[in-house]
């Protein structure tokens, strides 16, 4: 299989041309150095351009199937479906705020949450996931509140016992590792029960560090030095994975979460 361009200019016109052929029937224009414009709707590459370079050896497989999937909804009458059947597919995903700037925020079902992040809510399908728009919402006799309801009791349903690796620093810190590599390991810090699970291995009240969609990263709030270790680490990860979501990192309390922006 062919690779990718690695210069982002390049790799963008690669996409929008694979997508013209895929899809003739599609306006398709390239509108920013990682944005196009498809029958009107803004697709933003940056995502797809972090996946194909952690496996450049298969560019050109990553990018059709991420395509594919992406346009498939358009022929599933999603908007239609109706909410008992779309119900038990309904999963929170948290994202940073600066998604805004891709999607328009009146038109996307979404929350707000801390540390400047909002959770969106999807339809769960084999190979996709869709995002649930404002209209939809409304079609359906729902408020945001209601979905995020909704979407964490699909999560609890979805992952009843959490695997997780937990490990121990030299400076006397602890980690708690998750990774499922589902699509939903950041969205665990949603969680009703992740305190009473992690604080017992953790010392108490922990801190939740999510860089990416698909990073899940507990660990004790002290001491300093480890903490700072691992914030950097994240930092890092946060620049570097596909879907990045924030470098800052969640305090986890009985109580519940709070940002540590301020902080």
């Amino acid at each position: 299989m062919a690779k990718m361009p690695r210069e982002p200019e390049a790799f963008a016109e690669q996409v929008v041309e694979m997508l013209r052929r895929s899809h003739p029937d599609y306006e398709v224009e390239l509108v920013g150095p990682s944005e196009a414009l498809v029958n009107g709707r803004r697709l933003d590459l940056d995502n797809l351009y972090r996946l194909v370079a952690h496996s450049p050896e298969r560019g050109a497989e990553i990018v059709e199937q991420y395509l594919d999937h992406l346009f498939a909804g358009d022929s599933l009458g999603l908007d239609s479906l109706p909410l008992e059947i779309a119900q038990p597919m309904i999963m929170p995903r948290i994202h940073h705020e600066s998604i805004f700037g891709r999607l328009t925020r009146e038109q996307v079902a979404h929350v707000p949450y801390v540390n400047n992040t909002v959770v969106l809510f999807v339809i769960d399908l084999p190979h996709m996931t869709v995002s649930i728009t404002t209209e939809q919402m409304i079609r359906w006799e729902l408020d945001a509140e209601q979905l995020d309801e909704m979407a964490r009791e699909n999560l609890q349903r979805y992952s009843p016992e959490l695997e997780l690796q937990i490990v121990e620093s030299q400076e006397g810190g602890k980690a708690a590792i998750l990774s499922q590599q589902d699509g939903y390991d950041a969205a665990r810090l949603l969680l009703s029960g992740l305190h009473q699970r992690l604080a017992p291995e953790l010392g108490g009240d922990f801190l939740v560090a999510t860089p990416a969609r698909d990073m899940f990263l507990a660990l004790s709030c002290d001491p300093e030095q480890f903490v700072n270790r691992l914030q950097d680490r994240v930092a890092k990860d946060y620049r570097r994975l596909p879907y990045p979501i924030t470098s800052s990192l969640f305090l986890v309390t009985q109580d519940g979460v709070a940002g540590t922006l301020a902080a």
